[in-house]
């Protein structure tokens, strides 16, 4: 009788095998038909046609960003405002500090004027000493003696003049001599006559000029024109003013150019220049 085979138990596998039997069995994951991987579990892609991809808010939204974009140009416009109403500001204020400094220095020259009542002082030629006219020549160099007379009239105001004055005399436009006034002090309600020397140093005359000189003091009637500037100082008991520019312009005619001449008639105008201002 045979023996009986009895089969051996085989063993069990073990977790290396097993898992690597699991791993060869195992299909690879397959890529889809463009190519592109699958993206893992848990991740959700969303395609939209381009049709629908909108550059502009949808139509639900748009009254939304119209109005966020209206509050966001007030601000901006709002900011301008403010800087444009701060300039406002600054040059308003500006105007009015000016307008008030010009009305108190016009409240203040208001106010000197009644207390001092300033007069306009006056000036006149009282005689003019001619020498060394010598017609007969082309060239001449004569010598001038005039006497001006200054009149302040006023109470309380007393006038400093003052160097660098100038004094000349025209025949017809032609310079005939030039000099310089004294310096002095004019106290108040006083009348000054002073008298200056003018000369000339080679004079030319045109022929028509000299023709001109000649017939004047031939029909005695020689008009000149006698021009005077003087800076001044107005001075108000120990308080005296910036400089003053007096320009006294006198039409004198005389009857002959010699020392014993005569004024027949005479003409004086003055202005004064206040600074910047001209009276």
């Amino acid at each position: 009788m045979a023996d009986r085979v009895h089969p051996h138990d085989s063993p069990s596998p073990t977790v290396s095998q097993i898992d690597s039997s699991d791993a060869a069995v195992a299909p690879k994951p397959s890529l889809p038909p463009d190519g592109k991987p699958v993206p893992p579990p848990g991740t959700y892609v969303i395609k939209i046609p381009k049709d629908q991809i909108y550059r502009v808010p949808p139509p639900e939204n748009a009254r939304r960003f119209a109005k966020y974009t209206d509050k966001k140009s007030k601000r901006s416009y709002g900011g301008g405002g403010r800087r444009r109403c701060s300039f406002c500001c600054c040059f308003s204020w500006f105007i009015g500090v000016l307008f008030i400094i010009a009305l108190l220095i016009g409240i203040a020259a208001g106010v000197l004027y009644l207390v001092f009542k300033p007069k306009s002082p006056h000036y006149s030629i009282d005689h003019i000493g001619i020498k060394a006219m010598n017609l007969t020549t082309a060239v001449i160099s004569p010598e001038f003696n005039i006497t001006v007379k200054a009149d302040n009239p006023n109470d309380r105001i007393g006038i400093r003049y003052e160097t660098d004055s100038s004094a000349e005399i025209f025949f017809k436009g032609v310079k005939l001599c030039d000099g310089a006034l004294p310096a002095f002090y004019q106290p108040p309600k006083n009348i000054t006559v002073f008298m200056t020397p003018l000369k000339g140093n080679g004079i030319k005359l045109k022929s028509e000029d000299e023709k001109a000189l000649v017939d004047a003091q031939t029909k005695r009637q020689v008009p000149l024109n006698v021009k005077l500037v003087a800076p001044v100082k107005i001075k108000v008991g120990s308080v005296e003013s910036w400089k003053i520019t007096v320009k006294i312009d006198c039409d004198v005619t005389v009857d002959q150019l010699t020392v014993q001449s005569k004024i027949l008639s005479k003409k004086c105008n003055y202005k004064l220049d206040l600074w910047l201002f001209k009276i």
